[in-house]
């Protein structure tokens, strides 16, 4: 395959793989499993400032008040006592509904004047949303968000004190995430939140200009958390307001939320900031109000944008991940996933941008697993197909050098290597053949072919092939090898010892023999997988090989003839005979010298 299409087939993959990682990240699959990570990397829990304390209606309240619900005199008494101290606090928070007319108009009337006198008292409402058809002139549309009904404080006490909603509602997963900042009713009056219109109570109070609203994403903004459950409760309940055993003077200038402190109230919730314990609503409210403190309002970056930098990121990863070795694809997914984990903080904490964490880290992380399994694969089936095409010619020690190294190798094609080459002959082998009959000269063949391949693999030689009763083997390729010509010799030397014991043994069998012809030759050649697409052999080709041959055609039988740059290699090491140029060699010009190897020095 070429490269350019190579290139082309990564590019269309990884275009392919981006983009459906960006369908799974908008489909909401992950939204549960995100929203968990970005939780722990954004929300952390600070210290307090002591200026937003809540009140509860806990167990201790329960016990000594009575079972809910109670008597509206009840917290009448606990604002009067709250502000019958010289500075009273600056906003009392009543996180109750008082929905409708009780049935002690006296004590609706002493809950009213209360408030209407301490002027600083904030009271809750609620609606219920649902769906409705809304019609807009000719045409109509469903809105899933509709006010059905809408349950405020009762006139008197309405008329007397702020009021903002208290609607909650979870993401998906139940966690409470988002606030809604307000709506509007059918009549088109805008409700606030019972959060913000503390705030504004407290900026009323206080004189002071209050901080802008947060930008909101279909009136919801994200909630930055300050404390979890119990970091704005003291352990003081509404029965220390109520039979005054707390010095009221504790409250002065603060921000009194009361509510609903108890397990069975129904106003536990999950929140970003802690998804093992619950949360009271009014310690939710807290921290809402210390939002609006801090003015610190984190927003959702645009999912078209994130998707965007998904997709960009997951395409660059296949890209650079392909055919990566396994350290640089570590260290690639190591820094990746760091890079975008360490900028998601530093966004948030200075920037009040919101990311989503999970994505990037999630998607680069498998493609790195993916990558390193596929890889592992198509290595494996590199190794078969090199032990296919190598392992039955090259010696097992060379085998071994070549599957550590893969096809860098090989460099399949072809390439020129300095190279021993080897041709050894059967000689007398037709004579032979015309007077036994086949199965015999099967057998004879076999037994020499055999011994030539055992002389090859035992010197670390590669086999290249069998033509008839020649066989053909090289040195110093695929790979370098240390004294290839000296091995080559070894070779040799070993066939024609191996092959008299051989030669005795078919006398005695079959009243035959024969002997080998062996030429070695040293010089350039090029080996690599030569033919056609369909058919090709791993073999050496070039005059190097051709003089091998030709060495070996003018052997005769049990002689070694050598050309003399092998002879200058193996130096002092060998003994040989010169035969000078009274055997000419087709193709070669005067004066090529031939040499007989009579001995050689084994080290």
């Amino acid at each position: 395959m070429s490269k350019k299409k190579d290139i082309a087939i990564k590019t269309v993959i990884a275009i392919v793989v981006a983009f459906i990682f960006c369908i799974i990240s908008v489909s909401g699959i992950l939204d549960r499993a995100d929203g968990v990570v970005s939780d722990a990397l954004y929300q952390s829990e600070r210290s307090t400032d002591g200026e937003i304390v809540v009140v509860g209606m806990d167990q201790r309240a329960l016990d000594e008040i009575g079972p809910l619900p109670w008597p509206r005199s009840v917290i009448a008494d606990s604002v009067a006592y709250l502000n019958s101290t010289e500075v009273p606090p600056e906003v009392i928070a009543l996180d109750i509904l008082y929905v409708g007319e009780s049935a002690d108009p006296a004590n609706d009337e002493y809950l009213a004047a209360v408030c209407a006198n301490g002027g600083n008292v904030v009271t809750a409402s609620a609606a219920t949303f649902g769906s409705e058809i809304v019609e807009e002139g000719d045409s109509f549309y469903l809105d899933d968000r509709s006010v059905l009904a809408y349950d405020e404080p009762f006139d008197a006490l309405r008329e007397n004190t702020a009021t903002g909603h208290i609607n909650t509602m979870a993401d998906s997963d139940g966690v409470i995430r988002h606030a809604l900042l307000s709506y509007e009713l059918p009549d088109g009056e805008k409700i606030k939140s019972f959060s913000r219109t503390i705030y504004e109570k407290y900026c009323e109070q206080k004189g002071i200009e209050p901080n802008p609203e947060p930008k909101t994403t279909e009136g919801f903004f994200y909630i930055p958390y300050t404390a979890k459950s119990g970091g704005y409760y003291d352990f003081v309940s509404v029965s220390d307001l109520y039979y005054g055993t707390i010095d009221p003077s504790f409250f002065s200038g603060k921000i009194v939320l009361i509510g609903p402190y108890a397990a069975g109230l129904q106003d536990e919730y999950r929140t970003a900031l802690d998804h093992a314990t619950s949360t009271y609503g009014v310690e939710i409210q807290a921290n809402l109000v210390d939002a609006f403190r801090r003015g610190f309002y984190p927003r959702e970056a645009g999912k078209t944008l994130q998707l965007i930098i998904l997709f960009i990121v997951c395409f660059l990863s296949l890209m650079f991940f392909y055919d990566r070795k396994v350290l640089p694809a570590v260290v690639y997914e190591v820094i990746c996933v760091g890079l975008w984990i360490c900028l998601a903080y530093l966004l948030y904490k200075n920037g009040g941008v919101v990311l989503h964490v999970l994505w990037i880290p999630l998607f680069v992380s498998i493609l790195f697993v993916a990558s390193v399994a596929i890889n592992y694969i198509r290595s494996q089936r590199e190794k078969h197909r090199v032990t296919n095409t190598f392992g039955h010619y090259v010696d097992p020690a060379i085998m071994n050098q070549l599957l550590e190294q893969g096809t860098s190798a090989l460099e399949l094609g072809g390439k020129t290597y300095d190279i021993a080459v080897l041709f050894v002959d059967i000689r007398g082998f037709t004579t032979m053949s015309e007077a036994l009959d086949p199965p015999t000269v099967v057998e004879i063949i076999n037994s020499y072919l055999t011994l030539t391949t055992e002389c090859i693999m035992k010197n670390h030689g590669t086999l290249d092939k069998f033509v008839g009763d020649c066989t053909m083997a090289f040195w110093n390729a695929p790979l370098p090898q240390e004294d290839p010509v000296y091995l080559a010799c070894c070779a040799a030397m070993d066939m024609v010892e191996g092959s008299k014991a051989l030669g005795e043994e078919l006398l005695k069998r079959f009243g035959r023999t024969v002997s080998f012809g062996i030429g070695v030759n040293w010089g350039p050649a090029v080996v690599g997988n030569i033919g056609a697409p369909l058919r090709m052999d791993y073999t050496a080709i070039g005059d190097t090989v051709n003089t091998s041959a030709r060495l070996e055609a003018n052997a005769p039988g049990g002689k070694i003839l050598i050309s003399r740059a092998v002879a200058d290699i193996l130096g002092d090491r060998a003994k040989v005979t010169s035969l000078g140029d009274s055997i000419k060699l087709k193709g070669k010009a005067e004066g090529f010298e031939i040499l007989t190897l009579d001995e050689l020095v084994r080290e």
